[in-house]
């Protein structure tokens, strides 16, 4: 879908870790840093319950999810904006990735090296983001540095360019997250340009011990932070989500029920970044496979089919669209139809969160 999260945090945090429950692979987790450098790369699919009741409703013969693109990049350490522990490499990797999921460390275990020996998720995500935050002052200070050249030689453009890179260079320097503030279309378009790293949205992870809680001061902490930024927290035990992954959906369930947990953390984890990069859900249903397809919130009804196939946004005439809540509540498309609440769209028509939709194209 062309969309992705990287996972980010200091070595030995449990990023591949939990990279693994996530994705299904087994991609090495060690217990010395850096035995990531190129990032793994899977597909996540995100759980959804409506799935299963649309497989049901249209007797699909297969259900399938929609995925999220999930990349476990090299731990960060101090001094990494300066080139320290290959970080001018791993940070080129978290340009490329649309939202960061920042994994915090909040387990105690001794068998599991802590880069500075104690365990303080505040201080190591401080060390994350001076890094970054250095890393996008040398980028802005060499746009700077090429828009006054431009200046100088008469560019009429230069004198807004300027004024938006020593605002952004403001911002950074007071620390303020770039993905919280607003920006006109022309400071967007620069910002993007940029690639700068405190821009992109991100979700902390707080990678517990088992049967861990809320009260607990380290993941309390990470909680208080992240809603202090305006940003969004997830607790889980990533050697728990390991070990639940690998078991069959009903002893799963059971093994849940007999932790009190109602779901996976690894649930709670794609929900939230499937929020993160503002993604809404919209299912295609009939008797071969019900599907559910990840688009941006906003998408209208001819891109949202290109992303089923390019000919039918090439070849779009009309959607026809019912609302999951109807169709439920109805209980078959018949219903939905007989209560009046079936669609017809055309090419303006901007995709809802749930809609079931069907395309009617020329090839």
């Amino acid at each position: 879908m062309g969309l992705c999260c990287g996972m980010i945090g200091l070595p030995n945090v449990g990023k591949t870790t939990v990279f693994n429950a996530l994705v299904g692979t087994k991609a090495l987790a060690a217990n010395y840093p850096y035995s990531t450098v190129e990032p793994n790369v899977g597909i996540a699919p995100v759980p959804d319950a409506r799935v299963t009741k649309l497989v049901e409703i249209f007797k699909s013969r297969k259900g399938t999810p929609s995925t999220l693109e999930v990349r476990d990049i090299a731990g960060l350490v101090e001094g990494a904006s300066q080139g320290q522990g290959l970080g001018n490499r791993f940070l080129a990797q978290i340009r490329e990735v649309d939202a960061l999921l920042h994994v915090v460390r909040c387990f105690q275990d001794p068998d599991v090296l802590h880069m500075t020996g104690s365990i303080d998720p505040l201080r190591d995500i401080e060390t994350v983001e001076t890094e970054l935050r250095l890393a996008d002052l040398e980028t802005l200070d060499r746009r700077k540095e090429r828009v006054e050249k431009r200046h100088k030689s008469g560019d009429g453009k230069a004198a807004t360019e300027m004024a938006c890179i020593e605002k952004l260079i403001e911002l950074v320097n007071r620390n303020e997250r770039l993905a919280n503030q607003s920006f006109t279309a022309e400071e967007q378009l620069i910002l993007t340009e940029c690639q700068l790293l405190s821009a992109k949205p991100v979700l902390f992870v707080a990678n517990a011990s088992e049967g861990i809680v809320s009260e607990d001061p380290h993941v309390n902490a990470v909680q208080e932070l992240a809603e202090k930024k305006g940003a969004r927290a997830v607790i889980l035990c990533g050697q728990l989500e390991v070990e639940l992954s690998t078991l069959e959906p009903e002893d799963r369930e059971a093994y849940l029920h007999e932790l009190g947990l109602s779901e996976l953390g690894l649930t709670r984890l794609t929900r939230a970044a499937y929020d993160l990069l503002a993604l809404i859900t919209f299912f295609t249903a009939n008797v071969e496979e019900t599907r559910a397809w990840a688009i941006r919130d906003g998408t209208k009804a001819p891109e949202a089919a290109g992303k089923v196939h390019s000919d039918m946004e090439r070849g779009f005439i009309r959607a026809e669209v019912m609302a999951y809540t109807d169709l439920i509540a109805c209980g078959t498309p018949a219903g939905v139809r007989e209560k009046g609440l079936f669609r017809l769209e055309g090419r303006d028509y901007v995709i809802k969160e749930g809609d079931v939709v069907y395309v009617r194209f020329n090839v």
